[in-house]
């Protein structure tokens, strides 16, 4: 039997996860972690028994000890929870649900523990590439994608070991303002934002969606996840999420994986890599699709893209300064105190003002992300 441990179990690639769980049967699920909702993880501990949960703060742990007293589970909190949860000595495989750099510390931790990746955090390589994919090669680690487009990736280079990629091509959905321009997007609320037309996910990925800035994190994701150069991906806007991403060869043959949006198919696959299992859940009908279509990104007026691009080019810790300012002005944007537009202004700015470094080790990261932290506080109002 599988055992499995998951950062961020009660967001939506966690409760997904554990919907494939479910209906599985046989995974068991050693270790758990959450933040705030202790409820949801109160029933996810009931369901699956873990013999170890995190959560956020002391708080919550020790009121989470007191709804579960009549089980055997171990309650920690923080970070050392959360390295608790990434390291559980029965798991061999880790889920990094967790949104944000917060699964940076756990991921290498895991790394170093020996457990496989199930990598749906996109900040660990985001921000962390050139340390994490060395160290899992070092210690003998696999990284399994999660993400719909660099899972389709990873299945269409399946028997490709001896042949060259030409192109990795990534499809964006294009959110909620596919084809609107400048003007009309300077009186976006965050409820218009979140409404995305194909997938259900967190807040924050949605608005990533949106503004095209969760395209450009998966561009540098597949660099370091396929080894390719910044002009060997490319971003092509397809409304109808079916094909989730293809591969061009030295050829001129493209290979894609195509499938209905549900993101329990990509996680599994992680899960049973490299067995397919049966999956409940709508199959795609060929007959029954009208159309696909494919276009080129607007990245004059979704400018988070051409960022991404920009700062995976420049590299150092131009991309973790990219990540951490678009976390910030997400919550912002959010919190309705930022507007639309001002989240790809927020990133360009923090990424002519933060200082460079060429060769980021971890603490070098962690302090980037804090200095970033610092200058939108002393120039926005926060």
């Amino acid at each position: 039997m599988k055992k499995i441990a998951i950062l961020g179990s009660t967001g939506s690639i966690g409760t997904q996860t554990l919907a494939v769980v479910r209906e599985q049967k046989d995974i068991a699920v050693t270790a758990l972690s959450a933040g705030d909702n202790i409820a949801l993880l109160e029933a996810q501990i009931r369901e699956f028994r873990p013999k170890l949960a995190a959560v956020r703060t002391e708080g919550l742990a020790k009121e989470l000890r007191i709804r579960t007293a009549d089980l055997d589970v171990t309650i920690v909190s923080g970070m050392e929870g959360l390295l608790s949860v990434a390291t559980e000595p029965d798991a061999s495989i880790l889920v990094t649900a967790i949104v944000g750099m917060l699964g940076l510390r756990p991921t290498v931790a895991a790394v170093k523990a020996g457990k496989t990746i199930a990598l749906a955090n996109k900040e660990t390589l985001v921000t962390a590439g050139h340390l994490i994919v060395p160290l899992a090669r070092q210690n003998g680690v696999s990284i399994l994608p999660v993400d719909s487009e660099h899972s389709a990736i990873f299945q269409a280079l399946q028997g490709e070991a001896r042949n060259a990629v030409a192109k990795l091509i990534l499809t964006a959905s294009g959110g909620p303002f596919r084809g609107k321009k400048t003007e009309a997007l300077k009186q976006i609320r965050p409820e218009d934002a979140l409404k995305h037309p194909n997938w259900s996910m967190g807040k924050k990925i949605t608005i990533d969606s949106a503004t095209l800035v969760n395209k450009g994190l998966e561009v540098i994701e597949a660099k370091w996840l396929f080894h390719v150069e910044p002009e060997q991906i490319q971003v092509v806007v397809h409304p109808q999420s079916v094909v989730h991403s293809a591969v061009e060869f030295e050829d001129g043959a493209v290979m894609a994986q195509l499938g209905t949006p549900d993101m329990r198919l990509p996680i599994q696959y992680a899960l049973y890599y490299p067995t397919r299992r049966r999956l409940s859940g709508t199959r795609l009908s060929l007959t029954d699709l009208s159309g696909l279509t494919f276009e080129e990104p607007d990245m004059k007026t979704f400018r988070g893209l051409a960022l991404a691009y920009e700062a995976m080019r420049r590299g150092g810790n131009m991309p973790t300064i990219l990540n951490a300012a678009n976390e910030k002005a997400v919550t912002m944007f959010l919190q309705r105190k930022l507007a639309f537009l001002e989240i790809p202004e927020m990133i360009e700015a923090c990424m002519e003002e933060i200082g460079f470094l060429e060769h980021p080790g971890l603490e070098d990261i962690l302090e980037t992300e804090a200095a970033v932290h610092q200058y939108i506080e002393s120039r926005w109002q926060v």
